[in-house]
């Protein structure tokens, strides 16, 4: 699948990951087991976890550590490929 595609199968998913004021770190298990499950999965960056870091170096981050594609940010949103 190219990654228009995957942003189109992306667009009516909803959010199973939410990540809060603990950071990338406490729901990097959860993601991992999800992308295991599922091809996609969207993730939600709550304000908290934001600070003054933007979304998209923080969907980088969490996807480089779990192996994951980073399809698309949008707004505080990210979409994740494996």
């Amino acid at each position: 699948m190219n990654r228009q595609e995957l942003r189109k199968e992306a667009h009516d998913l909803d959010v199973t990951v939410w990540v809060g004021k603990s950071g990338i770190g406490a729901v990097r298990d959860e993601l991992d087991d999800q992308l295991g499950e599922r091809d996609l999965v969207k993730v939600k960056f709550l304000r908290a976890a934001r600070g003054r870091t933007s979304t998209e170096e923080l969907a980088d981050e969490l996807a480089e550590e779990v192996d994951a594609e980073l399809i698309e940010t949008r707004g505080n949103t990210a979409v994740f490929y494996r």
